[in-house]
This record gives C-alpha cells, sequence and structure tokens, in this order.
C-alpha cells in the first residue's frame, strides 16, 4: 500500500492526565502549547473597539542584502482601548502572506498612552525578490495589553506584485476592519489526499498474528494537491506528523521529500500504537506540509484530526481546534474500527 512505512508507539497512562511514550513522560502543561503550531494574524484579538486612523510607512527592497524594509514611521487618531483611562498602548505588526509562517512577524516597540506613536522603526524579512513578488503584506496596528489579552485597531494590505517599487518615500494610509478572508483563514494552501483507520485492541481476534495488544492508528498520507509554489521550479516538500499532546522526538514522524512538484504523490503510512479507545477523544493528529531548504523549512499547510473540543485530558489547549471537516472525517474513523476512512481535507494556517 506504501513505499515507506514507519511505526512508533505513543502511550498513554490512563490512570493519571499525563501522557508518556514509552519510558519518556512529559507534564501536560509543558506540552499545552505546541511550539510547532503556527499563530494566525488575528491570535489574541480580545478588543472590540471600531478600526480608525491612519498609519505612515514606506516600503522598500534593498537588492544587495536581498532585504525586504518596512519602514513604520507612525500614527495618527487611533482608536482608543481604555476608555476609562482615555489610553491606547500600540504597537505595528506585519506578516507575508499568504504563508504567514514562512517568514514570521515582525512587530514595533510599544508605544504607551498615546493614540498618535511616533515608532521610526524598520522592520526586515531577508527573502528574494521574485518570492516577495507572490506575497501580500498586511500590517496591522494593535493595542498591547499586560496580560496578552491585545485589541485590533485596524490593518492595511498591500499586494507586493503590484506595488510601485521606485514609491521609497512614506506615505498615508487609512486603516481599515479586518478583512474576512484573513479572519475565516479563506487562504487556498492546497488539500490533503489522505486515509485513516482505527484498530482497537485485541479487534483481530486471537488467531491473528498482528493482532494489536493495545490500538493503533494507522494514517496513510496519499498526495497533495495544489501547494504554494515558492519558486519558479516548484517546491520540495515533506509531511511531518504529530500525535499531540507529545511533540517528542517518538511522536515525530515524516515522510521523504519530493522535489519540484506542487502536486507531490508521498503514498507514506504511518502506524502509531499504544492507542485505547478512550484516548482517541483527547488525543489529535497533527498532520503539516513543508518546503524544504538547506538552512530552514518552511511551513505550508496542515490539518488538525481530532474532536475540537478545545481541551485534552481535561486542561484547555489551542491546538484541539479541528474544523468541521476535520472533526467528522476524525468521527467517522472512531465509528467504524478496522476499516480505512478515505477524505480529501484542504490545507489551513494552524
Amino acid at each position: 500500500e506504501s513505499d515507506t512505512a514507519s511505526e512508533i508507539s505513543f502511550q498513554f497512562n490512563k490512570h493519571k492526565k499525563t501522557p508518556s511514550v514509552g519510558s519518556h513522560s512529559s507534564d501536560m502543561a509543558s506540552v499545552s502549547s505546541v511550539s510547532g503550531s503556527v499563530l494566525s494574524v488575528y491570535s489574541g484579538d480580545f478588543g472590540s473597539v471600531d478600526a480608525q486612523g491612519t498609519v505612515e510607512f514606506a516600503l522598500d527592497y534593498d537588492e544587495k542584502n536581498r532585504e525586504f524594509q518596512v519602514h513604520v514611521s507612525q500614527c495618527r487618531d487611533l482608536a482608543v482601548v481604555d476608555e476609562k483611562k482615555g489610553r491606547s498602548d500600540p504597537y505595528v505588526k506585519t506578516y507575508l502572506l499568504p504563508d504567514k509562517a514562512r517568514m514570521g512577524k515582525r512587530k514595533t516597540s510599544v508605544k504607551k498612552r498615546t493614540v498618535n506613536p511616533v515608532y521610526n522603526e524598520v522592520l526586515r524579512y531577508k527573502i528574494e525578490k521574485m518570492v516577495l513578488l507572490i506575497q501580500k503584506l498586511n500590517l496591522s496596528v494593535w493595542h498591547n495589553d499586560p496580560l496578552g489579552r491585545n485589541s485590533f485597531l485596524g490593518e492595511i494590505e498591500i499586494d507586493l506584485a503590484s506595488w510601485d517599487w521606485s514609491n521609497r518615500k512614506l506615505n498615508w494610509y487609512p486603516l481599515k476592519p479586518r478583512s474576512l478572508s484573513a479572519v475565516n483563514g479563506v487562504d487556498h494552501r492546497g488539500v490533503m489526499n489522505l486515509s485513516i483507520k482505527y484498530v482497537p485492541p485485541g479487534s483481530l481476534g486471537k488467531m491473528c498474528p498482528k493482532n494489536p495488544p493495545s490500538g493503533e492508528v494507522h494514517i496513510w498520507v496519499k498526495d497533495v494537491k495544489d501547494l504554494l509554489q515558492l519558486r519558479p521550479s516548484g517546491v520540495d516538500s515533506f509531511v511531518k506528523c504529530y500525535v499531540l499532546p507529545d511533540t517528542s522526538k517518538k511522536s515525530y514522524q515524516k515522510t521523504r521529500v519530493i522535489k519540484r512538484d506542487t502536486n507531490p504523490v508521498f503514498n507514506h503510512t504511518i502506524v502509531y500504537d499504544g492507542f485505547h479507545t478512550e484516548d482517541l477523544k483527547d488525543a489529535c493528529v497533527e498532520l503539516t506540509v513543508w518546503d524544504h531548504e538547506k538552512l530552514t523549512n518552511h511551513f505550508l499547510g496542515g490539518i488538525r484530526l481530532g474532536l475540537g473540543t478545545g481541551l485534552s485530558y481535561g486542561i484547555s489547549v489551542d491546538w484541539m481546534d479541528s474544523t468541521q471537516e476535520e472533526v467528522a472525517f476524525w468521527q467517522e474513523m472512531m465509528s467504524a474500527a478496522n476499516e480505512w476512512i478515505e477524505g480529501l481535507l484542504p490545507l489551513r494556517s494552524l
């Protein structure tokens, strides 16, 4: 069924809310926030103020250093977040879209107690010009809260393919409300074709030599269609897999790299054992697609298969956020033991 197969034990302790893998145990609190998770542009938005005001900035590309530069000058007439104290503590944040994780976010310093902050700061991205021209710049302004309850104050989005690169002057731009496409994550990243199967403990009968003493989850990654093309030659992609909440090396599996292809065929099967039926409601299979380069790998998109309850073993976690399609796929696997469930799921930012 596949040219590559890997198997890994994933032992859960049924009597405690602390999962363990073999002799390696991990504290739930320490893995509740997955280090590989990709935050959305609007993560942490607790505010309900209307966007208003303007921002002054300039864009430039340094050909010699292959560096994209965003010169953030200042803002004017921003919304007031804390009306009782009549204050906002604003900062500016930038992303390159749609590949938010590839370059990461950049942000300015926080200016306290002002709706007219002056920054005069440069946010820099090391990126090839031809890659930059297939991106959009998302520049947003936020109120910084000491407890992390940051409030969105407005944004502007620029298509860099149509930008006039001879314009290096500072210009004023009106801040706009959030775009629905970014709020809902509607940025096409491709689709993954896969099958999954759950084999309950002892379900294959005593006479079966492959009858697992504990349950197994089988994941068959077949292919991916319509990946983001980051280079003219295509993309060199591979798939990572974790069973959360475990992010240890024993949970980590990956496919081989398929070079120069935006429609890679992996045909790779992964088997995780040590699953009891009750663990299925608290675990989550995270599959992410990456572009491989020598110095760093670039996130392209992913899916999370689970019940999407926001909880794992009674603890609130941000990665238990499966979409309706992903939840339905996982539920169908849970209700059809020993049967391959096939699906075509859209990749998303995680």
